[in-house]
C-alpha cells in the first residue's frame, strides 16, 4: 500500500489542469508515465485511454538501423501503430459488486491473454486478480485495426491502453472515496479493492462504483504505477480460466446453447476445393433418422440433424458427383517443380568462397485441437454468429456484404477457442454456417470433422528456401536468401475489410505478402550485405498464417547453413554465432542457453546437440536441444507411425522484454518447442492426386508423448527494456532450427527436407469418399 503522499502523486485531474505546461497541440505536456484518458458518462465508473503516437514510441526506436528494415520498423510496430487511434474505445468498468470488467478486443485461443490482461488491471487498480472479469468483445468495426489477434501483438499493443484506463479508474475511485469520507484525496489509499481513509474508515470499490461515475465524459490525466511498485505484473500467475478448462466448464462455440441451433456437418469433395456436380440421393438422406435438412452449398453438401453422430451417418450416406477442384491431379512432386520454376535468382556466384543450400518444407496442417466450427442464426433482416475468430471485423463485414445486410444487422460473437496456430484468422466455418442457415431458414451448429480440417482446411504452404553465404577468411561478406512458397493466404489483411480486399487482389496479394515477409524477418547476425526475397506461386491451396508464418522455414534454412559455414571455418557453432551477433540481448540468450544446456558436453555416437537463435518483434530467443538418432530410438515400434529420432532435452532462453506473466511465457515456450520438434521431424501432409492423404490426427504426426523431450527447461531473462516484446510465436523458429542442426550433427548429414520423416508413409490412407471415416467403435483401442 502507498502512503498518502504517494497516492496523491498517482491521482488524476480533469482536463489536465494540474499539468501546467502544454504541448504545441494544446494538449497537456505529459511525461513517460503520465497519460491522457477519459472518464465516460455511464451509470457506474467507466474509463478509457487516449494515447498519442509519440507516447508509444519504443525506447530503442531512436537507434539507427544497420541495414535491416525490422530494426527500424517491424510488423508488430505497424500493428501497434494502427491500433493506437482507437485505443480510447476500449474501456475498464467498475461494477457495484466490487468486480472490474474489461471486454478484450482480441481472441483467447489458449495463449493466456485474458489472464495477462486481468493482471494489468489488477496491478494498476490494486484489486485482487480474482475480481477482474475479462471477456471477449463482439466484432466492433469502429475499432478498425484494433481487433486483430496475431503476430504476437496483443500484449504489446494493449499493455499501455489497458493500464492507463485502469489507472484512471483507480484515481477516480480515490477521489470519490475522499469526498464520501470527508477527507483529502492524499489521505486515502487503496489495497485489495478496498479504499481506506483516516481512522481506518473504508469503502469497497463496489460501493464507490456509482459515486465515481461521470454524468458527462471528461478528459483527465493519470499516472501509471512505477515498475518498482509492481506486485502483480512480472509474477507467475496461473491462468484465470485454468479450473474451468480442466473441469470441463469452459465454454467453446460447440458448448453454447443457442435456441434451435442443431448439429450440422458438410459432405466435402474428394479433392481440394472441388465443387458439387449433383446429389443422387438427397431425399433418401433427408429421410434418415434425425436428419432435418440437406442442402447444397458452395463447399459441399450440408446436413443438419439432431446429433452429430446422425450428421456423420448422413454425410457418409450421400452420393455426390463432384467437379474438379483447384489442385486437381497435383502432388508433392508437381508442386516442387512449380516452386523451382518460381524461384528468384541468387545472382552470379561470388568470387570468394561461399556455402550454399536449398531446403524443402512440405505442407503442414494448420489444424487446432478444436476443429473449425461456428453457430449461425440467419433470419430476414438480421444475422447472428458465434465462433472463435481472430479477425472478427473482417468476418462481420464479409458476412454483411454476402447477405446484403447493413453492418448493424449482423452480430458476430467471439467465443474462446481451443487453439488456433493462425487457423482462426480465417472464418471459413462462420461463412459456411451463415450460408447454410440462410438457405434452410434455421439456426445451425456447424462443426468440421477432423478429416475436413486435414484435407480441406488451412495448411502451412509448401516452400523451398535457397541460401548462399559468401565469406573470406573469418569475415562474412554477404547473405542471400530466396524463399519460394505456395501462396500464403493473408486475406484477413490487418483485421478490416479494406486491407483484406487488397490482400486478395491480383498482383497486390504478392505485394502484401512481400511486405509481411520483410517486416517479419530479422537478421540478427553481422553478415555483410543482407538480401532476403520472397516469391509465391499457385493459389490453388487453402493456406494460412500458421504460427510464426514464414519464420520457422526461413530461420531453419539460415541456421543450418550457419552450422555448415562454421564447420568450413573450423569454428564451434555456438562460438561462431556469438562472434557475429549484433545485439547484446541476443548474445545474452545465446550465452545463457549454452551455459544452462551444457553446450559441448561429451555425447554418445548417434546423439548430438544443436543450437539456434531467432529474434523478432523486440524479443530474442535461443534454443539448445539434444537429439538421439541411434537405431534403437529411431526404430521404436509405434502403430501406423514413423517414430524417428527423439529430442531428449530442450533448453530455451527467452528475452521477451517486460514479461507480464512468467508462467504464461513459460507455457508459450513449451508449446513452441513442441511445434519446432514436429516441424523438424514428423509433421507434414502428403499431397497425392489433388488431395492430402492425412485425414485425422492418428496419421498426422504432431509431437506425441513418445516424442516429447523428457527434459525441458525454460529460462526467462531479466528485462532490460521496460516494455513487453512479442512472445507468442518466438520459440517456434529457433526450436525447429535447433532440432535440425542437432539432427545434422548426430547423423553427419545436413538435413535438407522437412520434416525429415516425410519420405516414409507409415499409414494406410483413409478413403476420400465418403469424406469422413466411420465413428470409432472402440475408442480405447483405436480412435480416429
Amino acid at each position: 500500500m502507498q502512503n498518502g503522499k504517494e497516492e496523491a502523486g498517482r491521482g488524476s485531474s480533469v482536463n489536465g489542469a494540474d499539468q501546467g505546461a502544454q504541448s504545441p497541440s494544446g494538449r497537456p505536456a505529459l511525461d513517460r508515465r503520465r497519460f491522457l484518458g477519459f472518464v465516460l458518462a455511464a451509470p457506474t465508473l467507466v474509463t478509457a485511454a487516449e494515447l498519442l503516437p509519440a507516447q508509444e514510441a519504443r525506447a530503442d526506436s531512436a537507434d539507427l538501423p544497420s541495414g535491416d528494415i525490422t530494426e527500424l520498423v517491424d510488423l508488430n510496430d505497424v500493428m501497434s501503430a494502427a491500433a493506437l487511434p482507437t485505443s480510447g474505445l476500449i474501456t475498464v468498468q467498475v461494477n457495484k459488486d466490487g468486480t472490474v470488467s474489461f471486454v478484450l478486443p482480441r481472441a483467447e485461443v489458449g495463449q493466456g491473454i485474458t489472464t495477462s490482461t486481468a493482471m494489468l488491471i489488477a496491478e494498476e487498480m490494486d484489486v485482487p486478480l480474482a475480481d477482474v472479469r475479462v471477456t471477449l468483445a463482439d466484432a466492433r468495426p469502429e475499432l478498425v485495426f484494433n481487433q486483430l489477434t496475431g503476430a504476437s501483438n496483443t500484449t504489446i499493443s494493449t499493455y499501455t491502453p489497458v493500464r492507463v484506463a485502469a489507472a484512471i479508474a483507480r484515481a477516480r475511485l480515490l477521489e470519490a472515496a475522499a469526498i464520501a469520507l470527508g477527507t483529502a484525496t492524499a489521505e486515502v489509499s487503496i489495497e485489495a479493492g478496498v479504499v481506506t481513509g483516516p481512522a481506518g474508515r473504508s469503502m469497497t470499490i463496489g460501493a464507490l462504483a456509482e459515486k465515481a461515475a461521470a454524468l458527462r465524459t471528461q478528459q483527465v490525466t493519470a499516472e501509471l504505477k512505477p515498475r518498482a511498485e509492481f506486485t502483480v505484473i512480472g509474477t507467475p500467475q496461473s491462468r484465470v480460466d485454468a479450473l474451468d478448462a480442466v473441469t470441463g466448464r469452459k465454454k467453446f462455440a460447440m458448448d453454447l446453447s443457442v435456441p434451435g441451433a442443431a448439429p450440422t456437418m458438410v459432405c466435402r469433395p474428394p479433392t481440394i476445393n472441388g465443387k458439387v456436380g449433383a446429389v443422387a440421393n438427397a431425399d433418401e438422406v433427408r429421410a434418415m433418422p434425425g436428419v432435418t435438412d440437406v442442402v447444397v452449398i458452395r463447399t459441399g453438401v450440408a446436413v443438419r440433424a439432431r446429433t452429430f453422430g446422425q450428421c456423420i451417418d448422413a454425410v457418409r450416406a450421400l452420393r455426390v458427383s463432384w467437379k474438379p477442384g483447384s489442385a486437381e491431379g497435383k502432388s508433392d512432386e508437381s508442386v516442387l517443380k512449380e516452386l523451382a520454376a518460381a524461384e528468384l535468382p541468387l545472382g552470379l556466384p561470388p568470387l570468394t568462397p561461399s556455402v550454399e543450400g536449398r531446403f524443402t518444407f512440405h505442407f503442414r496442417s494448420n489444424s487446432a485441437l478444436e476443429t473449425n466450427c461456428a453457430i449461425a442464426d440467419v433470419r430476414p433482416g438480421r444475422a447472428e454468429v458465434w465462433s472463435s475468430l481472430k479477425a472478427p471485423i473482417v468476418a462481420k463485414e464479409t458476412i454483411a456484404a454476402q447477405l446484403g445486410l447493413p453492418l448493424g444487422a449482423v452480430t458476430v460473437h467471439v467465443t474462446e477457442g481451443g487453439g488456433s496456430f493462425g487457423r482462426k484468422l480465417f472464418f471459413d466455418a462462420a461463412l459456411e454456417a451463415v450460408e447454410i442457415s440462410r438457405k434452410i431458414g434455421k439456426p445451425v451448429k456447424l462443426m468440421w470433422h477432423r478429416a475436413d480440417d486435414s484435407r480441406q482446411g488451412r495448411t502451412h504452404p509448401m516452400a523451398t528456401s535457397r541460401v548462399r553465404i559468401a565469406y573470406v577468411g573469418d569475415t562474412v561478406l554477404s547473405y542471400k536468401q530466396r524463399h519460394t512458397s505456395v501462396v500464403t493466404d493473408l486475406g484477413h489483411g490487418f483485421g478490416e475489410i479494406v486491407t483484406a480486399m487488397a490482400a486478395r487482389l491480383p498482383v497486390a496479394d504478392l505485394g502484401f505478402s512481400e511486405v509481411f515477409f520483410q517486416l517479419s524477418q530479422s537478421m540478427p547476425y553481422n553478415f555483410g550485405a543482407n538480401s532476403r526475397l520472397l516469391n509465391e506461386t499457385d493459389k490453388g491451396f487453402n493456406t494460412g498464417s500458421m504460427r510464426n508464418v514464414y519464420s520457422p522455414d526461413v530461420t531453419c534454412a539460415r541456421e543450418l547453413l550457419i552450422d555448415k559455414l562454421a564447420s568450413k571455418m573450423g569454428k564451434d557453432p555456438y562460438t561462431f554465432r556469438r562472434d557475429f551477433l549484433k545485439d547484446d540481448r541476443a548474445i545474452a540468450v545465446l550465452d545463457k542457453v549454452a551455459e544452462a544446456g551444457r553446450w559441448g558436453r561429451p555425447m554418445p555416437d548417434g546423439t548430438a546437440q544443436g543450437i539456434a537463435l531467432h529474434s523478432e518483434y523486440h524479443s530474442a530467443g535461443a534454443v539448445l536441444v539434444e537429439i538421439d538418432c541411434r537405431p534403437r530410438t529411431v526404430d521404436r515400434p509405434i502403430r501406423d507411425g514413423v517414430t524417428g529420432p527423439r529430442v531428449t532435452k530442450v533448453t530455451i532462453a527467452v528475452d521477451a522484454g517486460l514479461t507480464v506473466n512468467p508462467r504464461g511465457l513459460e507455457a508459450q515456450m513449451m508449446g513452441c518447442a513442441m511445434d519446432g520438434i514436429a516441424l523438424a521431424l514428423t509433421s507434414s501432409l502428403h499431397l497425392r492426386d489433388g488431395h492430402f492423404l492425412e485425414a485425422s490426427w492418428d496419421n498426422y504426426f504432431y509431437t506425441r508423448q513418445w516424442n516429447t523431450p523428457p527434459e525441458l527447461d525454460v529460462i526467462i531473462m531479466p528485462d532490460t527494456t521496460g516494455q513487453p516484446g512479442g512472445a507468442g510465436e518466438l520459440g517456434v523458429a529457433a526450436s525447429m532450427a535447433a532440432v535440425a542442426c542437432a539432427y545434422g550433427r548426430a547423423t553427419g548429414t545436413m538435413p535438407t527436407t522437412f520434416p525429415v520423416n516425410h519420405g516414409t508413409l507409415s499409414f494406410e490412407s483413409k478413403p476420400t469418399v465418403p469424406p469422413v471415416p466411420q465413428s470409432p467403435t472402440d475408442g480405447l483401442d483405436h480412435a480416429y
